[in-house]
């Protein structure tokens, strides 16, 4: 039974780790999606478990009431 030389982890580093400057582009970009991939998920969840506690949420907020 033979294999297949190569697989998809050697395939990988052909593509993206055999270059230098290839390499150093993955990186960067791999940062910059993943940051903004973290932070769109931060905020999604402080939104959904503060929702009606905001300052915007809150209608009678800074009104006198009615006497």
């Amino acid at each position: 039974m033979s294999r297949k030389a190569g697989g998809v982890l050697e395939g990988l580093y052909k593509v993206f780790f055999c270059s230098t400057p290839v390499y150093v582009t993955f990186v960067i970009v791999g940062a910059l999606v993943g940051e903004r991939a973290v932070d769109y998920g931060v905020h999604k969840l402080w939104e959904k478990n503060n929702v009606g506690k905001r300052f915007e949420d809150i209608s009678v907020l800074g009104q006198r009431p009615d006497e």
